[in-house]
């Protein structure tokens, strides 16, 4: 995520005095990532970032794993995720590894209670239903149906969502999240080939100061840990900040399909990528124009990742019964492909409707209690024939 960006009030240069306006000092943070070799950004506050005033109840909310070693294809029910008022409490981990937890989350209220922080992760919201606005210390986000929020670790953050009736996908990554680096010159410009620009990005606006003193409770994840600080001033107190770490939107719409003569590969609708998993976005778009092309996908060998499917919209052209909010998980070491009649049916059509977020894992990922309880049970044996 290589862009500059600034808001608010920073002083010509950076580590000398920024006085406030009635005398005193703005206190400067650096916010950054990988040591001081990554991306960040200089923040300038009203009050010193430091001041814990006391230490509450530390809560574990480690996911509790019901199948550690899957070899088991699954199709996960996931509008069957009960709605809840918290939003904390509405996210339910699904499938995890030691690099990702992939889960959906159902928030009936915003979050304006207290104020969020994963210490941990970067985390990757996709809103499948609602409206609402991210609101962060570097400024505010408004999101829609279709939309990526990446927020940083560290980032201090509330939510607001518009009505009661709210679905998300999220996913946790212990690695920092990028663009496609092939998609990327050396300087971290999206190149011409790439399927999306910095143009299409939804960046921090309407930066919120808030000069406020009192409690404040930050509840900070943490090694699987929800601890609860307070703090002895307001969170959003940043008076002005610049650089390259932050929060930022992209909606899904904006993905522009690389198609071809014949069968393109997942990696072509790549969107964001680490070290140790992929995702990428299947989107409305033409099919192959081979006179003879299958448009369905071939059957593919899963044998280096795990692959999850997550169905938002559409025709799901290779697939049989499935419907939005569902979740397929295809495990690494056996193969899978389209459902009998998909290879056929794909035949001579022109386009796909289709609308899905893909999730693959290098490593093999881990099925939780909540998993099994919106798993359908027989997905696995539904490329039976005859």
């Amino acid at each position: 995520m290589p862009i500059y960006h600034k808001l608010g009030k920073i002083p010509p240069k950076r580590h000398t005095i920024f006085e406030k306006p009635g005398g005193g000092l703005y206190y400067e943070q650096l916010f950054g990532t990988v040591g001081f070799d990554g991306m960040s950004s200089l923040l300038y506050q009203i009050h010193r970032p430091t001041m814990i005033r006391a230490i509450g109840e530390a809560i574990d909310v480690s996911p509790v794993i019901a199948v550690a070693k899957n070899i088991h294809p699954r199709k996960l029910l996931g509008f069957e995720v009960p709605a809840k008022a918290d939003y904390l409490e509405s996210r339910t981990p699904l499938l995890v590894n030691s690099d990702i937890h992939i889960g959906l989350a159902a928030p009936q209220s915003s979050l304006r209670n207290y104020f969020y922080k994963n210490a941990d992760a970067d985390e990757l919201l996709f809103i499948h239903r609602g409206t609402g606005t991210l609101r962060t210390l570097l400024g505010n986000i408004p999101f829609e149906y279709g939309d990526y929020l990446l927020i940083p670790r560290g980032m201090i953050y509330q939510i607001d969502f518009d009505t009661a009736d709210n679905r998300l996908l999220y996913a946790e990554s212990f690695h920092p999240i990028y663009t496609p680096k092939r998609y990327r010159n050396w300087f971290g410009q999206l190149l011409e080939h790439s399927p999306f620009c910095e143009r299409d990005y939804k960046l921090p606006q309407d930066l919120e100061t808030h000069d406020e003193k009192g409690e404040f409770l930050l509840k900070v994840k943490k090694q699987g840990i929800l601890h609860q600080l307070v703090y002895n001033t307001h969170p959003f107190d940043v008076v002005g900040w610049d650089g390259y770490n932050f929060p930022y939107g992209f909606s899904i719409h904006n993905f522009e399909p690389i198609t071809g003569r014949v069968h393109q590969p997942p990696p072509v609708h790549q969107t964001f990528e680490t070290k140790a998993f992929v995702v990428c976005s299947f989107c409305p778009r033409m099919y192959d124009y081979h006179p003879r092309a299958i448009p369905a996908p071939y059957n593919h060998s899963n044998i280096d990742s795990d692959e999850v499917l997550y169905y938002v919209d559409g025709d799901f052209m290779s697939r049989n019964n499935i419907a939005a909010g569902h979740i397929s998980l295809h495990p690494g070491g056996i193969p899978h492909g389209p459902h009998p009649g998909a290879y056929e049916r794909s035949i001579g059509k022109t386009s796909t409707e289709e609308l899905a977020v893909m999730i693959d894992t290098f490593k093999p990922l881990m099925v939780t209690e909540a998993a099994l309880k919106i798993d359908d049970g027989v997905y696995y044996q539904s490329w039976l024939e005859g």
